[in-house]
């Protein structure tokens, strides 16, 4: 199938481009591409691909499945550079999309495969959620590796996907999943480019929010999501997703309140109160538990701070506190935690990404009074 030429001839325009960014992927890369000449999709389909400086077979590979592509109607781009280092996911994928004609995008990452009809039915989510990012429910590979997390993935509700964005240590839709429009990606703008360590789908998410964006799941296992060593995502430390994730917080919701009580006097919630800023930690007025020895302390005192006096914040038994809340709990190995609150679910469960970090610690916010 030819496609047809843009208005100003620089080339084909395809309904769907997969945005494929490529690193010594070759161990993957077959697999990869073959599922995307599987695809049940109709419309005309390009596929980007990026070589990010990869050392390995990678180039080959592509250069074969090119041929293989093309002769089946499928139009390649293909990119990339020799440099002696790779210059990052997020620049991949920006170069990617530059490269490439498709009025919508499909992110697919070259350890991935999807499933045939995964283009179709996220091409008929996005054409009738235009500013949504789509994504869907996924296999994991090792089906054993990641439970809880891949649990999470495909069992958040549809009011949850837009709940839970400060819980995770990543979206509430995982990037290898993501189909949205090109015009609502260039709204957003591009992917953050600092290379390695940088969360740079976690960014991305966050302005997509700030500026209305959309989250929507196609309710289908269209996508076989590998966990393994060589993951780009084991490159971002635990703790820069929780400073992002702080300053999401405080920037979409703690501005907006002028006091709050943070539930859990113990590790995680005293670190939370840590991370703030002098102006958020000025608004918590109390932190809260059920634990009787943190609550006979009495009050916890911040000993790094430059104030004087040090600041002392009580710590309340949960009955006696006052909400607004926020919620850092520790998530057992396979429930959910909820506390009820005013007839209001405070808890949830299933946050973990153990791909970004170690930490199995959820952080949410509940204002059942509306305040």
């Amino acid at each position: 199938m030819q496609l047809p030429k843009d208005a100003t001839g620089h080339g084909p325009l395809a309904s769907v481009t997969i945005i494929l960014p490529v690193h010594n992927a070759e161990l993957w890369l077959d697999e990869c591409l073959a599922s995307v000449l599987q695809q049940d999709f109709e419309g005309t389909m390009e596929l980007s691909v990026f070589n990010d400086a990869s050392k390995d077979n990678s180039r080959t590979i592509i250069e074969k499945w090119k041929v293989k592509l093309e002769d089946s109607g499928i139009s390649v781009v293909v990119g990339g550079h020799d440099s002696p280092s790779p210059r990052g996911v997020g620049y991949s994928k920006n170069q990617a999309i530059a490269q490439s004609t498709g009025s919508y995008l499909c992110f697919l990452d070259s350890d991935d495969v999807m499933m045939p009809q995964r283009v179709r039915l996220q091409y008929e989510a996005a054409v009738q959620h235009p500013t949504s990012i789509i994504g869907c429910q996924v296999r994991r590979d090792p089906p054993d590796s990641t439970e809880r997390y891949t649990r999470w993935i495909n069992q958040l509700t549809s009011d949850q996907l837009l709940t839970q964005v400060f819980t995770s240590h990543g979206p509430t839709v995982i990037m290898p999943t993501w189909f949205c429009s090109r015009a609502w990606f260039s709204h957003v703008g591009l992917f953050d480019e600092g290379g390695q360590g940088v969360p740079e789908d976690l960014l991305f998410f966050y302005e997509h929010l700030r500026k209305g964006g959309g989250v929507f799941r196609v309710d289908h296992n269209l996508l076989l999501y590998r966990y393994h060593p060589y993951a780009a995502t084991h490159s971002v430390l635990e703790v820069t997703i929780w400073t992002h994730r702080v300053h999401f917080l405080e920037e979409q919701v703690l501005t907006r309140w002028k006091c709050f009580t943070i539930w859990n006097a113990g590790k995680q919630g005293r670190r939370l109160y840590r991370s703030l800023t002098a102006a958020s930690r000025c608004k918590v007025v109390a932190f809260c538990d059920v634990d009787e020895n943190k609550i006979r302390k009495g009050f916890y005192c911040h000993e790094e701070s430059q104030e004087r006096p040090k600041p002392k914040v009580p710590i309340l038994h949960f009955q006696a506190a006052r909400s607004p809340f926020v919620i850092c709990v520790k998530l057992k190995a396979s429930i959910t935690v909820e506390f009820t609150w005013k007839g209001c679910v405070l808890g949830c469960g299933g946050l973990v990404c153990p791909a970004r970090g170690t930490c199995p610690w959820s952080l949410t916010v509940c204002n059942p009074d509306g305040q």
